[in-house]
Order: C-alpha cells, then sequence, then structure tokens
C-alpha cells in the first residue's frame, strides 16, 4: 500500500509499466470534468472509474481486494478515510472471490486507516485489502483500475 500526493508520483513509476501512463492521465485530464462512470484508457489494462458518494462509516465499510487490477484512488474532493489490511491476515470472507468483478469482500476489522483529502492518493496492490468512502461527507474520486498482467 502506498499513500502519496500527485507531486511525488515519480517516486513510483517503476513499480509497474502502466504507471507512467496512469500519472501523465492525472496530470493531462481536467478529471474534474469526467462524469461519474467508466472511462476507458487503454482497453481492459487501463481504465478509471469516476466515483460521487456520500461517505459511510467505518462499520458500514467493507474490506475488499482485487486479483486482476491494482488500485490508484486518486481523491479530487472531500477526505476518504480508507481502511487497510493485510490480505494475508483476512480470516472473515463475506463470500468467494467474483472472477467477473474481480472482487472478494470480507468483514474483517481494518488494521489501519489513511486520512485521504483531495489530490492525495493511495495504492492497493492484490495483497492489500482496502475499505474506500469512509467519510462524513461527500467524496469525488477516481479509482484508476490497472491490470496486474499487462498482456490482458
Amino acid at each position: 500500500m502506498v499513500f502519496s500526493t500527485l507531486s511525488q508520483a515519480e517516486r513510483y513509476v517503476k513499480l509497474h509499466p502502466l504507471f507512467p501512463r496512469v500519472f501523465d492521465y492525472m496530470r493531462n485530464t481536467d478529471l474534474n470534468a469526467l462524469t461519474v462512470g467508466i472511462h476507458p484508457i487503454i482497453d481492459k489494462q487501463l481504465f478509471v472509474i469516476v466515483e460521487a458518494e456520500q461517505g459511510r462509516t467505518r462499520e458500514q465499510a467493507k474490506l475488499e481486494c482485487h486479483r486482476k487490477y491494482i488500485d490508484i484512488q486518486l481523491v479530487l474532493e472531500g477526505t476518504d478515510e480508507m481502511g487497510w489490511k493485510p490480505l494475508a491476515n483476512c480470516r472473515q470472507p463475506i463470500d468467494e472471490y467474483n472472477d467477473e468483478r474481480d472482487i472478494r469482500f470480507f468483514n474483517d476489522a481494518a488494521e489501519s486507516w489513511i486520512s485521504t483529502p483531495a489530490n492525495t492518493f493511495c495504492i492497493f496492490f492484490p495483497d492489500d485489502a482496502h475499505a474506500p468512502l469512509v467519510s462524513t461527507g461527500k467524496i469525488r474520486k477516481c479509482v484508476f483500475k490497472i491490470a496486474v498482467d499487462v498482456t490482458q
């Protein structure tokens, strides 16, 4: 898991071949002008989901994980207090992994909470369980989905 700002993004470009493309897109796109929904960037390898939602409580938020995609969650408005726990420590699955949606949920409690204000981001890898959209207010954010396997 990584927590950082766009001004520090160069530190992370070597972590994945598509990360430079993600950070270029963040810098060169008016993200606030994007409508809520899915926006393709490179076929199924890289896309962004724009969300605008009322936050939920820590108790309402469920840890989730993904196998096929890395998440880079960039907050545009509000503060998203994202929960985190190593996937290896999750012991209370709610359901089986959904291959079509690339998601699995857990009833485990997060081990850490990361207050993520506007213009900051978190990177969640497949071994990071995370609980997003925790806030007392509204959150607008971009969730960049980066294929773990770039040959998909």
